[in-house]
């Protein structure tokens, strides 16, 4: 068994029945790419973010996102020593490996905002000085849906920076039954075992980076991706960088299964996860009753599949 599947056996201890989305959220985090889980509060997103920071030797941080939460809470701030005549810098909550952002969309826009430069420029500037993100580094945020009590919709800006976007739903009968029983006597999260430490991981990473894209498999890509621009169901397609976070995750699928050369099966496969959070339906889509997924499984079945 190699280390991706020990990974998710060892994630899997403590989240009952909700395979895909480990494995995506897995994915995502080879890729170094951010991670949104958007779900109803008490479905365990937070559990699955702890259990991967065990099992990747990872140091995490978690932030509870409030309407009071201060920039400064999240990257840090200088301070006068009187004593020394000196600044000091003091680091915030996202000077970690994993950082979770819980309940992201309960906070102000400003505190929002504080994530953006760490999220793709891996650093964070406090006084006119920037503060390089010690690697691998990579954001977990949750949100509850839209319309729930104390949220407000997280900026295009913020969420075409997520990789995938994930749903982790109610379990089902018998996934709800072992979580119940799971817990009966202990926590579930002090059976998970570390699979690898931080340089292991980069390690893995790198194997990711160096995944092999042939050309026919990037036009396909780009075919998908530019498909979402002029499909009358959707109003606003996918950016060049979900160009990027799809090929990102192409690669880490191929190399989860084994393979240092992405297949068109490896691109349908995280296709979704990628792009329905960076495009907008139009008004045909809605007066249909469509989803963003019924939307992008019209594009992948118009859209002809290179021969590998």
């Amino acid at each position: 068994m190699n280390e991706f599947h020990q990974i998710i056996n060892e994630v899997k201890k403590a989240v009952n029945g909700k395979d895909r989305t480990v494995v995506m959220t897995l994915l995502a985090l080879l890729a170094g790419g951010n991670i949104l889980i958007e779900d109803i509060p008490g479905v365990g997103k937070t559990t699955m973010a702890v259990a991967f920071s065990k099992a990747l030797g990872l140091r995490c941080c978690r932030v509870q996102f409030t309407p009071d939460t201060l920039p400064s809470d999240i990257t840090g701030f200088s301070s006068f020593q009187k004593e020394t005549g000196k600044t000091v810098f003091h680091p915030g909550a996202v000077f970690c490996n994993l950082f979770l952002a819980d309940e992201l969309n309960r906070t102000s826009s400003r505190t929002q905002s504080a994530l953006l430069e760490a999220m793709e420029e891996r650093g964070v500037t406090v006084d006119g000085r920037t503060y390089p993100l010690e690697p691998p580094f990579s954001v977990i945020a949750t949100q509850n849906p839209v319309g729930a009590s104390g949220t407000q919709l997280l900026p295009d800006s913020q969420t075409d920076r997520f990789m995938i976007r994930v749903s982790m739903g109610y379990p089902d009968a018998e996934a709800e039954t072992d979580m119940l029983l799971n817990r009966v006597s202990s926590n579930p999260l002090d059976s998970v075992g570390n699979v690898v430490d931080a340089k292991g991981f980069l390690r893995m990473q790198e194997q990711v980076r160096g995944v092999y894209v042939d050309g026919d498999i990037a036009a396909y890509i780009v075919s998908l991706v530019r498909a979402t621009r002029e499909d009358v169901l959707i109003s606003r397609g996918a950016s060049p960088r979900a160009t990027l976070a799809l090929t990102d995750m192409s690669k880490a699928a191929a190399f989860a299964s084994g393979r240092d050369y992405v297949t068109p099966k490896d691109v349908r496969n995280v296709f979704y996860n990628t792009l329905s959070h960076r495009i907008i339906l139009s008004a045909e889509a809605a007066s249909r009753s469509m989803s963003a997924g019924d939307a992008l499984d019209a594009v992948l079945k118009r859209v002809k599949s290179p021969k590998v």
